[in-house]
């Protein structure tokens, strides 16, 4: 970097930077060199979400992720793989929960008006997505590895739509869902990946 140079940039607005958005309650911004050219190991997603709303299982394969919370509530899980079990850790203003680098995780709002930083000690926030894994592996692939019918597994993944980034989708009908409200906000309880949010044709950030 040529910090003489009149191109260097050392300040830059986020808010002029939107990953993805879902609505005007939940949607991402992003900072990364691409935005700021000085930066060199930090890159950061400004997330803001409604209560219920879930930042998709996703892991960054080359990066740790710091989630701080400024408001609202949010649950962040991570699955811990050497315990072989989902971790959730409930965040509320002024905490932070720490996801070390290519591990599987999601964050949940549990309040509306949440929003979360996630800093990277990269310079993009590099991202693999869960939606992205399970739409775009082969279907044969997936039923051979697994013995599922290939049928079946077409129909079950069939309403997810690469990239997803925040579910559930605006029109989903939580009472034709078989998971309560209240046991979907319970942190103890895992129940896969019930919701998926049909976004529009966004790019995933890689």
């Amino acid at each position: 970097m040529d910090y003489a140079s009149p191109s260097t940039q050392f300040t830059f607005d986020v808010t002029k930077s939107t990953l993805v958005k879902k609505d005007n309650l939940n949607y991402i911004n992003v900072l990364g060199i691409s935005q700021l050219n000085t930066l060199e190991n930090t890159s950061l997603l400004d997330i803001f979400l409604s209560a219920n709303n879930i930042i998709e299982p996703h892991y960054h394969q080359k990066a740790a992720e710091l989630v701080y919370c400024i408001s609202g509530a949010a649950t962040v899980s991570i699955l811990n793989p050497y315990t072989k079990l989902i971790q959730n850790y409930p965040i509320t203003p002024g905490q932070v929960a720490n996801v070390p680098q290519g591990w599987w995780h999601y964050e949940v709002a549990t309040m509306d008006q949440t929003h979360l930083l996630a800093i990277f000690n990269a310079p993009t926030p590099e991202v693999i997505l869960g939606s992205d894994i399970l739409k775009l592996t082969p279907a044969d692939i997936m039923a051979h590895t697994y013995s599922i019918d290939e049928n079946q597994w077409n129909k079950t993944v069939s309403p997810v739509q690469p990239s997803t980034f925040i579910g559930p989708p605006v029109t989903y009908n939580r009472n034709g869902n078989n998971h309560s409200h209240q046991s979907w906000h319970d942190p103890n309880q895992w129940y896969g990946i019930p919701y998926y949010y049909q976004n529009p044709s966004v790019l995933p950030y890689y």
